[in-house]
């Protein structure tokens, strides 16, 4: 039996340390925060697009009559990949 551990686009703590290593070397400490402050704010609008875009198109498929309930079971499988993706962030905040 082989088991997997689940890793964000393959890169481990280490890797993740040495590009954060980087990143201050090239922009400099005083930097990051900005830099960290305008990465969130993109993915929060790339997440607010996102559900804009899902609950638009769930709207017309209801109100053409389409069976909607596909939907929830992919709408389960991205909760259990959101899930994993924010334990995995979690782990590297604390690390960090």
């Amino acid at each position: 039996m082989v088991i997997q551990q689940a890793t964000f686009l393959f890169i481990s703590g280490g890797e993740i340390v040495f590009v954060l290593f980087i990143v201050i070397m090239v922009f400099g400490a005083d930097k990051l925060p900005e830099i960290a402050r305008g990465l969130g704010k993109g993915m929060r609008t790339l997440k607010d697009a996102t559900n804009e875009i899902k609950h638009e198109i769930t709207k017309s498929a209801e109100s053409h009559g389409i069976d909607t309930s596909v939907t929830k079971d992919v709408d389960n499988e991205l909760k259990k990949v959101k899930d994993d993706l924010e334990d995995f962030t979690g782990s590297v905040r604390r690390k960090l």
